[in-house]
């Protein structure tokens, strides 16, 4: 997957399972569209990718990569930009750790991740390094807002082919708990800056004053956040909720998003091992922290380190014993909800468990009610008031259900909490303030030591554009309408300040409404259970749950979702669904050869981008390739030809061999351009003669260990011979 200097469309190299099916699919993408004229070229933004650029110095000539990111970065902000985005990792602390011993065991000179540095060159390391963990991409390439749906194609599909829904019951005791007070929700200020402004973040204690950030500029107009968690607060309801799952006997379980929120949510899970593990932390405190445990790392990482202490070990299992049961991530390996930051991501494990009836997998192996444990109240109602409807109404019928779009607020960085690098755990008591250049204090919280403070920010330009995006959506469809705001939040009645007076300048007031997530919530379900459609117009965050919920509930899978961001310059990147880079179908992989990826979303995001060119570079090959794409995803889904989750049937590699056939098939048989139909004719003759052949091929390696040589950084030549086995197939495409 060589680069190109210019590409006309930028393919990522990602990681895990997406990036595997690219080694399949992108040379067919490239073999069709130099039809057109049209080349594509890759950026890598893996993990691996992104260590190597990191660490030029350290690395030989032959290892140094360039910094593609950045270079991606640059690209989002011109017109001309053609992006086809699929998912990477967002790395935990043990991700990235894992990443840097692999690349250490390949030759790569790569410092070790300093978990707790001292010396001034240790802290520039894990400085480094930071900038590289949680979702570390996507702020850089989202230099505009969302638009996710299903493709008509796609839910047409699943109300014919309606998948398997857990049964709800309405005494079910799965329920959702979060905090009622010392949460980020509840201590939230906001204000809109009336120019432009730029702010220093300090700490104030007894013993003087302490520079958190400095030189963080925002344009006139910005919303501008900024509160935190108490850490008391957050131990007390832990200690409470622990208590009152055993008495309930359900499954306890906690639902963070470490990957995204890099700074907060990785705290606040080592803050649950340590209230799960209290008595042994209270025991043991010191032995385990000069062993080096930090429990922000996770259950796994602290067995590990205390496999060869008899005395702590025994102290675990009893106290373990002792605890409601967990709700598990692979009950037959014993991985609990607590082992990985990175193992429970919320957006995709509160949908799997409502899907699921409210069921959870627990340590014996059978499915139980669950206390989803979601610390802080921002969000947390959505997911509740979802458990409260179906408890009310029973299971959604995807057969019949309407639709969930979604317009989502995230250019130019909005809302990242958690990910911003204006969230700093406390070291001591005092106050933060923010302060602006003109002396004026923005924000100001009294903390303690352990506190977990934050600040985002929304700009004006393209809170402007997520309300026109919303105008024009609405105007399109006709669909119900919502923007998910709560006027007693203090970021959203900012927000609402913006909305209100844009909407009404339009003469479209009456085409909206605007609810508070947990009536919004409500709203929607009621909507799409009568088998109609509506947008959620929401926030970063929302768009990044919503668009796992509705999509789970609806089609089975989130990564079968149409997602373009259509960038504020004038560019578009096609994102290829919310689908996750899925860990566990590498693994299948590695063990079987059977990679269940479903590439959906790519061919979604493929067909987009082709149109997109067509228009921009009044190019009429790349539009007739684009619709294409939309016929041969269509034969996709009408002849089942999506991946088996089991070895031994078609897999990911079928999926793209089919494909390739219905797209060659479609161009041969299209009268608009003789040219492309003569180039495809013998392809599309060849492909189905040769069919019975190549499925053979690609079946005849099932079965076996696949060697990729390497988890994170594969060998691209390994990877290349397991992901093309058909020689037939790959001497017609070329």
């Amino acid at each position: 997957m060589a680069e190109q200097t210019s590409p006309d469309i930028v393919y990522t190299k990602v990681d895990e399972a997406p990036e595997l099916a690219s080694h399949s699919l992108l040379p067919v993408i490239r073999s069709f569209a130099a039809a057109a004229g049209v080349t594509v070229g890759v950026k890598d933004i893996s993990l691996a990718g992104r260590i190597i650029a990191t660490f030029p110095e350290r690395l030989t000539d032959a290892q140094k990569q360039d910094d593609h990111l950045a270079e991606l970065g640059e690209l989002v902000k011109l017109p001309h930009a053609n992006v086809i985005k699929l998912p990477n990792i967002s790395a935990s602390v043990p991700q990235l750790v894992a990443a840097i011993k692999e690349l250490q065991g390949q030759g790569y000179d790569l410092p070790d991740y300093p978990e707790a540095p001292a010396t001034d060159e240790e802290k520039e390391v894990r400085a480094r390094y930071d900038a590289i963990k949680g979702s570390a991409v996507n702020p850089v390439l989202r230099e505009g807002n969302s638009d996710r749906r299903a493709a008509g194609a796609v839910k047409k599909f699943a109300q014919d082919n309606p998948h398997r829904m857990g049964e709800w019951v309405s005494d079910s005791k799965t329920r959702v708990a979060s905090m009622s007070g010392g949460d980020f929700f509840s201590n939230e200020v906001s204000a809109t800056l009336d120019k432009a402004a730029t702010a220093k973040i300090v700490l104030e204690t007894a013993g003087g004053e302490t520079v958190l950030k400095e030189g963080v500029s925002y344009p006139a107009g910005a919303v501008v956040d900024a509160t935190y968690m108490s850490a008391k607060a957050l131990d007390a309801f832990l200690e409470d909720e622990i208590a009152k799952t055993k008495d309930e006997g359900i499954l306890f379980s906690l639902h963070m998003k470490a990957t995204m929120m890099k700074v907060s949510d990785p705290i606040i899970f080592g803050h649950a091992v340590k209230a799960f593990l209290k008595p042994v932390f209270d025991d043991y405190g010191e032995e385990l922290a000069a062993l080096g445990v930090n429990p922000n790392s996770g259950l796994g990482d602290l067995l590990k380190r205390v496999e060869d202490q008899p005395a702590i070990m025994a102290d675990i299992e009893r106290v373990m014993a002792d605890q409601p049961p967990m709700y598990m991530v692979n009950s037959d390996k014993g991985i609990t909800n607590l082992h990985v930051p990175s193992d429970v991501i919320i957006d995709a494990s509160m949908p799997a468990l409502i899907r699921a009836g409210g069921k959870g997998w627990g340590p014996d192996g059978k499915e139980a009610d669950t206390n989803c444990v979601i610390p802080d109240n921002s969000y947390a109602p959505v997911y509740d008031e979802a458990i409260k409807f179906f408890k009310e109404n029973g299971k959604l019928n995807p057969a019949t259900a309407g639709t969930v779009q979604n317009l989502g607020l995230m250019a130019q960085k909005a809302e990242e909490y958690g990910s911003h690098p204006t969230t700093f755990e406390i070291p001591e008591a005092g106050t933060v303030k923010m302060i602006l250049d003109d002396g004026t204090v923005l924000h100001q919280h009294a903390v303690e030591a352990g506190d977990i403070w934050r600040s985002a920010s929304a700009r004006k330009a393209p809170i402007e554009d997520w309300v026109n995006l919303a105008i024009e959506r609405q105007k399109a469809t006709g669909y119900r309408s919502i923007f998910w705001l709560d006027e007693t939040r203090a970021h959203d009645a900012e927000l609402i300040k913006y909305v209100k007076p844009i909407l009404e300048a339009k003469g479209v007031a009456d085409k909206f409404e605007i609810m508070a997530p947990r009536e919004a919530t409500r709203a929607s379900l009621e909507t799409i259970t009568k088998g109609e459609n509506t947008i959620a117009i929401t926030g970063n965050v929302l768009r990044d749950y919503l668009t796992d919920l509705f999509p789970i509930l609806e089609l089975a899978t989130s990564a079968k979702m149409l997602s373009i961001v259509k960038l504020m310059n004038g560019g578009g990147l096609f994102e290829t669904g919310a689908g996750g880079s899925a860990p566990k179908h590498v693994q299948q992989l590695m063990e079987e050869n059977h990679l269940r990826w479903d590439s959906l979303g790519e061919f979604c995001a493929l067909a987009e981008s082709l149109k997109f060119l067509a228009d921009a570079r009044d190019n009429a090959k790349a539009r007739i390739l684009g619709e294409a794409v939309e016929t041969a995803t269509q034969g996709i889904l009408d002849n089942d030809r999506s991946p088996s989750r089991k070895v031994g049937e078609p897999d990911n590699r079928d999926s793209h061999f089919w494909f390739a056939t219905y797209w060659a098939k479609a161009l041969a048989e299209q009268d608009q351009d003789a040219e492309i139909a003569a180039h495809f004719a013998p392809i599309a003759k060849a492909l189905d003669e040769n069919a019975d052949k190549i499925v053979a091929e690609l079946a005849a390696v099932q079965g076996q260990a696949a060697d990729l040589g390497g988890y994170y950084h594969s060998d691209e030549a390994k990877t290349t011979a397991v992901m093309r086995p058909s020689a037939t197939f790959n001497s017609i495409i070329g």
